[in-house]
């Protein structure tokens, strides 16, 4: 069983509510959501193309995909990230925006936030410690040759290759796809999600999600509120 340390918005956020659409599936729930025929997109063209981020929710991970370290117990983990998410500020992301990264599609912020990054970087360094080594067999599944010195170093550091300078915001949207659909697949997305990405997001709870089986599903397991009680109670 594998945990993520991430974001995602409130269960009831439009933008939640939208995703849970596209994807197919409710990261909170861990249900099916009947998925509808999108800006030309057949069902299953859709589901095709929403395979791998629907098996891992919409969010995006603040720190990588991680195993326990033994005899390390989950109520510890949950204990401190209770504990550490007290510690940090809210903040917003003034605006996400449909993106191609390589030959996907995701969320991102329009402009680098250093907020954002500090955040990742943080909780990458802090709850390593709960983070079991990488197996071979899970370094080999990163292509570990196809990474610079940096990704190369970070994989064995943190686990993860793409952290720290090397980290990017991301909500994932699509898996692979075709370099002749990608026009229409950009199209597609944008009608859809731009209505919800009007408005700032708010990042003021850290979600915790957990593997439902090993090579399962993730859903959020729970959300640990950022910022001192006493300060959200005055909010």
């Amino acid at each position: 069983m594998r945990y993520i340390i991430g974001f995602t918005p409130p269960p009831r956020d439009p933008l939640t509510m939208v995703a849970a659409s596209w994807l197919g599936r409710n990261v909170y729930t861990g249900e099916r959501v009947d998925e509808s025929e999108t800006g030309g997109l057949g069902l299953r063209e859709v589901a095709f193309h929403t395979a791998l981020p629907r098996r891992y929710g919409f969010h995006a991970a603040l720190k990588a995909p991680f195993r326990l370290a033994e005899p390390t117990a989950e109520a510890a983990l949950l204990r401190d990230l209770m504990r550490y998410s007290g510690t940090l500020e809210p903040f917003q992301i003034p605006r996400l925006e449909v993106a191609r990264l390589g030959n996907t599609f995701g969320l991102v912020p329009s402009y680098p936030l250093a907020a954002v990054n500090y955040l990742a970087s943080v909780l990458t360094q802090e709850f390593d410690h709960f983070r079991a080594q990488l197996t071979e067999a899970e370094i080999d599944r990163c292509d570990p040759d196809l990474l610079s010195a940096t990704q190369f170093a970070n994989l064995h550091r943190w686990g993860c290759a793409n952290v720290m300078d090397e980290f990017r915001f991301q909500m994932q949207l699509t898996g692979p796809v075709h370099s002749t659909d990608l026009p229409r697949m950009e199209r597609v997305l944008r009608d859809l999600f731009e209505p919800v990405l009007c408005e700032p997001i708010m990042v003021s709870n850290i979600a915790l999600m957990m593997e439902e089986s090993s090579d399962g599903p993730f859903r959020v397991h729970s959300l640990h509120p950022m910022g001192k009680v006493s300060a959200r109670k005055s909010a």
